[in-house]
Parts: C-alpha cells; structure tokens; sequence
C-alpha cells in the first residue's frame, strides 16, 4: 500500500489497549485493506488510513482524521473494566487472553445494516467479496475508494442487478430493505432513541432481518453493548458452556446476556473471533 503524503503530519492514537488487525478481521466490516504496518478503509464516505510507527510501534492517523479513528474504533470504551467483568470460566478467559485489544466498532447504520442482511449463511471472506462488488458497481467514488452504495442507489436497481453482485436469495431483502429507507418508511436514525427490545423488534420488520441479524446492527451500528448475536460458532460455544443442553436462538441469546453480564457483545466477539481462527476453546 502507498501511504498517502499530508501536509499536516500523524499523531498516535491515544496509548490504549488496542489491537487493530483482531479488531478489523473479527468478522464486523468487510471492506478494509489490512497489512502489517498499514490499514486503509472508509467510514461512510471518509478516508482512514492507519500506520504503525517506525518509533514506539503506535498506530498513528494522520490529524485531520484523529477524532474519526477515536469514535470508530471505540477508543472510549473502558476496555479494562470491560476485560474485568469478563465470566471466569476457562472458555471465555481463554477468548479474553487471544483477543486482548479488540474493539467494537461504531459503524454507519445502513452500511452495517445493509451489509449483515447479506450475511446469512455466507463466511466473512464471502461477505467482503459481496461487499465490495457491491461498491465498486453501485458506490459513489470518493477520496479513498467507493463507499457503499446509498440505499437510494440500491432502491432504484432491481433483484438480478444485486444477484450479480454474489448475493443470491440475499438480494430480495437488501432490495426491500434499501426501499424501505429510500421511501421514508423506515428510519434508521430514530432506533437511537428507542429501547433494545423495540429497536430489535424494528429491524425485524425489514425483510432479510431476523433476530441474530438484527442484533448484529444493534450491536455493532448502535453500541448496544449487552446484545449477544447468536450465530453457529456462538450457538456451538454456548453449547459447551451448557454442557450440552441445546436452545433455539432466542434462549440462547436470553441465556448469553445473563451469564456475560452489561458487556456481553463484547464477550461474544470475543468468543467467535477466538472459536473462528480455530484456536483451542481452553488452554
């Protein structure tokens, strides 16, 4: 990757814990280019880039974007009393000891919207490719790349155009969905204001979203940090810590939130990052 020339120069972000290749590869966004020393994405319709450092080995942006990279990345987040009120069990401290430093993200709503009603059934590399197939055709070029396509563009294109992007039977509810935003019927921004439970049962009115989906955006585009999405590799280690005793989605999402406490999306990003680089369960 070339690194861009400023005018202004970089600054370090601040000196918190912060691991920024587990955060970006732990399965939130999908469009990043991530190397070593150098890492380079969009938020919204904004350029980031990250370098590390020759001296201290910081990751530095350069000064313009530093207030971006704190918000999403989610510098803020207290991530020490986080780690401190992580369950004691063996499976979820050895998640904690492999994935120190990851962050939840702040995302755009209708991009992580948009992007985990592709999701089903399909790995992260699978949906980064739909990803950005899906900016490269339909994406408004800006400083940096394409950024994901307004739901007014994808409102306007019909079901084969995003089937040719990879999505399959995805397509029809990212259609809809993007409809549902473009005409007004469907206002992402006003979820802020309103209780998880209300919010989670508004998302599950678009079509393609049901309640791990929807509790993906809660999570991941409204910092709803309690929200445990349930997906295969949460349900199979869920199943261990229940020593077998098996539950739909919903029960074991009720049984998630009880046992990992306020902060239990961060547990289970944990957890599935640590389940899906295949790294034994307990050391």
């Amino acid at each position: 990757m070339e690194l861009e020339q400023t005018v202004e120069g970089w600054v370090d972000l601040p000196l918190v814990p912060f691991d920024l290749q587990k955060t970006l590869q732990s399965g939130q966004v999908f469009h990043w280019e991530v190397e070593k020393e150098v890492c380079r994405g969009l938020v919204g319709k904004e350029k980031l880039t990250l370098r590390l450092s020759g001296q201290g080995g910081h990751w530095q942006v350069p000064k313009r974007s530093l207030e971006l990279a704190i918000r999403y990345f989610s510098l803020d987040h207290p991530l020490e009393k986080i780690w401190a009120a992580f369950p004691q069990d063996p499976i979820s401290q050895a998640a904690l000891r492999t994935c120190r430093g990851l962050r939840i993200i702040r995302q755009p709503q209708w991009e992580c919207l948009a992007t985990f009603i592709t999701s089903p059934l399909k790995q992260v590399a699978h949906i980064s490719q739909m990803s950005l197939s899906l900016r490269e055709k339909y994406g408004n070029s800006v400083q940096g790349g394409k950024a994901y396509p307004a739901p007014e563009v994808l409102a306007s294109l019909r079901e084969e155009n995003l089937r040719a992007c990879g999505l399959g039977f995805r397509a029809r509810g990212l259609l809809r969905a993007a409809r549902m935003v473009a005409a007004g019927d469907l206002d992402l921004e006003t979820l802020k204001s309103m209780e998880t439970p209300r919010a989670r049962e508004v998302l599950m009115t678009i079509p393609g979203v049901g309640e791990k989906v929807a509790n993906c955006v809660l999570l991941f585009a409204y910092e709803r940090l309690e929200v445990v999405p349930v997906d295969v590799w949460i349900g199979r280690v869920l199943l261990q810590m229940r020593q077998g005793r098996r539950g739909t989605p919903a029960q074991l999402q009720k049984y998630s939130q009880r046992r990992f406490g306020p902060y239990a999306g961060y547990v289970q990003q944990y957890l599935f990052h640590h389940a899906r680089t295949n790294k034994p369960v307990i050391k």
